[in-house]
């Protein structure tokens, strides 16, 4: 958060998150030890052949681009941003559930050793991009984990800073990306529509090209799992009383005909709609002037800038263009419940 020039107010609950963010770390290492994951000497990155390690080693390797980058310029709120991102939003949330069907398993096959290699390689990779940030845990970790494997050269301060040592791969980033978009989606319109979470409604792809009804085959099980829906569905039109997404340019639909009442539905949508356009647009936060942003402190800045955009996505009419997302999300809406 401290940008240069900024002055950043001491906030309980920011200091609690970055907490949480350090236990989620310590729990992602020992997950990782608990299922074997321990240093092979030698691994080569570029070795990597299953398509969930291609594209982790990949997306290390951006964040370890954009880390250094904003390093090398102090831009060390940027570099710290970029690490947490990475280290929460992409290896905890997406890399290790869906690497766990693999993990758990009882075969020790060949995808088994490879990811489990991966996986201990991008956490010394997680460490080294937060040593400048966090070092007394990053430290700890270092030393827990270089029990196992090939022993350390030295302490995690004086060892060399993370390595760019693969490329991003466009078909292992098309393929693990397409299933993350999809499992976020479901999850935004179950949420959004009120789906009971204990439903597992059937996942509908309609009309998918051959090489992406392949892909989905290959994460059938994950894709149920984490998106809790039932069988995996190939048709050539969404069934009726469906909900229907947008992924990566497909169109999947969830039908929740006898899970949602579709007529109740519609009429909450009417009358968010009609609230919406009863709203006067003089009552939605005006755009602020460089007088305003000048004279008022960062925090009262950011506030208003919220307030106006969380209007402008209720009320779309207000504003033409910034109100245009709004517009969509409503026409959206409505189409799902149609």
């Amino acid at each position: 958060m401290a940008a240069q020039g900024r002055d950043i107010k001491l906030s309980e609950s920011r200091v609690e998150g970055y907490r949480n963010f350090a236990t989620k770390l310590w729990n992602a290492s020992r997950f990782a030890e608990m299922n074997g994951c321990a240093r092979v000497a030698g691994f080569d990155p570029r070795a990597a052949r299953e398509p969930l390690n291609r594209w982790i080693l990949g997306e290390a390797a951006k964040a370890v681009a954009e880390t250094s980058a904003a390093i090398e310029s102090y831009r060390f709120n940027d570099a710290a941003n970029a690490a947490y991102r990475f280290v929460w939003s992409v290896f905890c949330d997406w890399c290790l559930e869906l690497a766990k069907p693999v993990l758990q398993s009882a075969e020790n096959s060949p995808a088994k050793a490879e990811t489990q290699a991966t996986i201990a390689h991008v956490l010394d990779t997680v460490y080294a991009l937060l040593h400048p940030f966090m070092p007394f845990v990053t430290e700890e970790l270092w030393a827990i984990k270089g029990e196992a494997g090939p022993p350390r050269e030295s302490v995690l301060a004086l060892g060399p800073w993370a390595g760019r040592g693969f490329s991003r791969r466009c078909a292992a980033e098309a393929e693990i990306g397409w299933v993350v978009d999809l499992v976020s989606e479901i999850r935004s319109v179950r949420s959004e529509m009120g789906v009971p979470a204990a439903a597992q409604p059937a996942l509908t792809l309609v009309a998918p090209a051959p090489e992406l009804a392949a892909v989905a085959r290959r994460w059938a099980e994950t894709i149920r799992r984490l998106a809790r829906v039932g069988d995996l569905v190939f048709a050539e039109a969404p069934p009726p009383g469906s909900l229907q997404l947008s992924c990566a340019g497909r169109s999947p639909a969830i039908p929740v005909a006898g899970i949602l009442d579709i007529a109740a539905e519609r009429g909450r949508l009417g009358k968010e709609i009609a609230r919406s356009g009863a709203k006067s647009p003089k009552s939605t936060p005006s755009s602020p002037t460089p007088d305003f942003l000048a004279r008022r402190p960062e925090e009262v800045v950011a506030e208003h800038q919220e307030r106006r955009e969380a209007a402008l996505a209720r009320h779309p009419q207000d504003v033409g263009g910034a109100g245009k997302a709004g517009a969509d999300l409503i026409r959206r809406t409505c189409r799902r419940a149609a």
